[in-house]
């Protein structure tokens, strides 16, 4: 001891105070934590979608707005609002890719998610714009959920692979899935992907791939659903309709017939695109099809060229000779048929006598629906590698063409005809509806709220290079199609109004338990830092 009994005062006070060693007090360092109290709640946020390209990618889009609004995001028209970019891109030519990898830079400089889809990155996975983004393929569009969940909370996911059943390549995902039509009254239906061709400028063949063909009750199935939910008419969509079934052991023929049984009164069905070496297989069942009452007497039959040499430099396997065959026949069985086609100007082994074919072509049929493309050269493939002609040349031969397209009027001779007319859209000046007739013309109507999504009795009262315009008979002449009313702009399809109030209310119960567990961490948490301090 410091101090005993025996120790004087003095000793106390001087002696042992040099023994008095103070301690000095450890104080407790408590390490600083941060407190996560942002939490990401899948199902919460803002999604915006922009599409490019065909009606297949149009399709496919709709079906990854479906599920994604079944899950709890919100679809939005407004880009600066939403979290996520999710982008559906084309790879057929230059203009459009140049329009995607722009919509991404602009995406990054907002600091907005980005998830792209559709056919550049299939067929360019290892493109350096694309680099540390999410990727949905094309036939992995079931899984768009997981990826825009995942890319939310700041991971980067690339789905690429194909879907098979027993082995073998299938159309893709599910024709069930729900899905947010861009337009209520027409519904597109994909049936088959990919195709049997090996095109030299193609590059869609990178991203589709082979053949694979949807079963028909599966489209018939899809049909129905679509009819049942007020749709007045379907698209049937894919890389090359007269492929269909080749995989299966099922035609295209068999497919439609199934397909017109259960087109309800009032409805149409509209046939896309198709090459000609497969149709020919069935001109004569096609030319039956196509002059039945609830189908359109319409069909895309794209040439490219019309000089046999660059149709053999382009892998294209038909000549001249079968084009014609094709369009000579179906004029010949349908009356009125509308042949819509596509040209190529500036392959690169085409000579000036090669385009003057395709020019004679084209004045002799008049097409009234003529698509003319310059030729671009597609990374990865074989034209790509080929000798370019001079760009100026290519501009001239082009110019030539579409001043030649624009010299004839196709719809003239139908002033004054009675037709009967499905209307189902808006003109783009948003001043007129618009409609098609049998033969898919279109047909301007008046924009009267009575008249959408009907059949309508009228006179053609004007014509123009690319529309006619129609007055309306009388009130007597219109006709509701045997459907009901149409889902509201926006609502998803496939599920009922039992099912999506449920999801709706399952969704909110799930958003307030996650938003209570957050609070409930968060309050912990600061209570815990609280008592380290004291």
């Amino acid at each position: 001891d410091i101090v005993n009994k025996n120790s004087s005062p003095g000793e106390i006070r001087e002696e042992n105070k040099r023994l008095v060693v103070p301690k000095s007090r450890r104080i407790k360092q408590t390490r600083e934590e941060t407190v996560q109290a942002d939490s990401i709640i899948p199902g919460t946020q803002k999604v915006w979608l922009k599409t490019w390209g065909c009606s297949h990618n149009n399709s496919d889009s709709e079906y990854m707005a479906g599920q994604l609004a079944s899950y709890g995001y919100k679809i939005t028209d407004d880009s600066e609002s939403a979290d996520l970019w999710l982008l559906n891109s084309c790879t057929v030519k230059n203009p459009a890719e140049d329009h995607f990898r722009n919509e991404i830079k602009k995406a990054r400089e907002k600091q907005k998610k980005i998830v792209v889809a559709g056919c550049v990155p299939q067929g360019q996975p290892r493109t350096d714009y694309l680099q540390g983004l999410s990727v949905i393929g094309v036939q992995q569009i079931d899984r768009v959920t997981e990826v825009v969940e995942e890319t939310l909370k700041g991971h980067s996911v690339r789905l690429y692979g194909q879907k098979k059943l027993e082995g073998k390549k299938v159309g893709g995902a599910a024709l069930s899935l729900p899905k947010i039509r861009k337009n209520p009254l027409i519904e597109i239906i994909a049936i088959n992907t990919g195709c049997l061709n090996q095109c030299t400028y193609c590059k869609t063949k990178h991203a589709r791939g082979e053949l694979g063909s949807y079963p028909p009750d599966e489209i018939v199935a899809r049909a129905k659903q679509s009819f049942e939910e007020g749709v007045v008419e379907i698209w049937l969509t894919s890389e090359d309709l007269g492929a269909y079934g080749h995989d299966i052991g099922v035609t295209l023929p068999q497919l439609l017939w199934k397909l017109v049984e259960v087109i309800p009164e009032g409805a149409r069905m509209r046939l896309g695109m198709t090459n000609p070496p497969y149709i020919l297989e069935h001109l004569e069942e096609m030319a039956k099809i196509l002059r039945h009452p609830r189908v359109y007497s319409f069909l895309h039959v794209p040439v490219q060229s019309a000089s046999d040499s660059v149709l053999m430099d382009m892998k294209r396997e038909y000549c001249q000779a079968d084009f014609r065959h094709v369009t000579d026949f179906l004029k010949e069985r349908v009356p009125g048929v509308t042949i819509a086609t596509d040209v190529i100007c500036g392959f690169p082994t085409e000579t000036e006598d090669d385009f003057e074919e395709t020019m004679q072509l084209v004045e002799e049929y008049k097409f009234p629906s003529l698509f003319i493309n310059q030729f671009f050269p597609r990374p990865g493939t074989p034209a790509a590698k080929m000798p370019r002609i001079p760009a100026q040349l290519v501009k001239q031969r082009t110019k030539k063409i579409s001043e030649l397209f624009h010299s004839y009027r196709p719809y003239d001779h139908k002033m004054s005809e009675i037709q009967q007319v499905l209307v189902t859209e808006t003109s783009h000046d948003q001043q007129y509806y618009v409609g098609h007739n049998k033969f898919y013309d279109q047909v301007l109507v008046p924009k009267n709220e009575n008249l959408m999504g009907k059949m309508v009795t009228v006179r053609i009262v004007e014509t123009g290079k690319h529309f006619l315009k129609g007055q309306l008979l009388s009130d007597k002449g219109i006709v509701q199609p045997d459907v009901p009313l149409p889902l509201k702009k926006g609502q998803v399809s496939g599920a009922s109004g039992l099912v999506q109030i449920e999801n709706n209310s399952n969704h909110n119960i799930f958003m307030a338990v996650s938003l209570f567990a957050v609070l409930i961490a968060i309050v912990w948490r600061f209570y815990s830092l609280f008592l380290g301090t004291t």
